[in-house]
């Protein structure tokens, strides 16, 4: 699919269910709001936890481009995966720093090599965090640049989220969120 087919996808998929998509978030701002009060342990707990609620948006945007109903309760399905998404997240960050201490450039690049690894996860939940490094690396090939220009097609939403102080992103976050999911199963096949 073209950069036009993918977020002319996404804004259709996206269409009534902006308002389930700002109540997850508003749990997950929450539950990150309330650990910020845990003296000690709510930044280990928050630090674990993380993942997962990336992993399951990876799953709720997924079965958005599916066209499968979405429901606020979806926003704990990366939950059962948490030490899975925890693990993921440890080993992107850990190669993309090493990586960037050779420049930033190269830092970047493995970044975009790493970035299909939360949908694989979300998409296969029987691998290995290894393994869904592993797959997106291999299907980023040749794809890498392809997901860069994507992400600056929206740079002017981005000045629209600034000039509005952050209201504009409860449309932007998903449609980009969704843009990227059709990317994946783009390149998937």
């Amino acid at each position: 699919m073209t950069r036009v087919e993918l977020k002319t996808a996404a804004k259709e998929q996206i269409k009534g269910k902006i308002g389930t998509l700002i109540v997850m978030l508003l749990i997950v701002l929450a539950i990150g709001f309330a650990c910020a009060f845990i003296p000690i342990v709510g930044p280990i707990i928050s630090f674990i936890i993380t993942p997962a609620f990336g992993l399951s948006f990876c799953i709720v945007y997924l079965k958005i481009t599916k066209r499968e109903e979405i429901s606020v309760g979806d926003v704990f399905s990366g939950i059962n995966q948490t030490g899975k998404a925890l693990w993921l997240n440890i080993l992107v960050s850990f190669f993309t720093f090493l990586w960037s201490l050779l420049f930033v450039i190269p830092g970047i690049i493995k970044q975009y090599s790493y970035s299909m690894s939360f949908y694989i996860l979300a998409d296969n939940p029987e691998l290995t965090a290894r393994e869904a490094l592993a797959k997106s690396k291999v299907m980023m090939e040749g794809h890498k640049l392809d997901l860069f220009v994507l992400h600056l097609s929206f740079i002017g939403w981005f000045f629209l989220v600034g000039l509005t102080f952050g209201i504009a992103a409860i449309y932007v976050v998903p449609y980009m969120s969704t843009t990227v999911a059709n990317f994946y199963n783009s390149i998937k096949r």
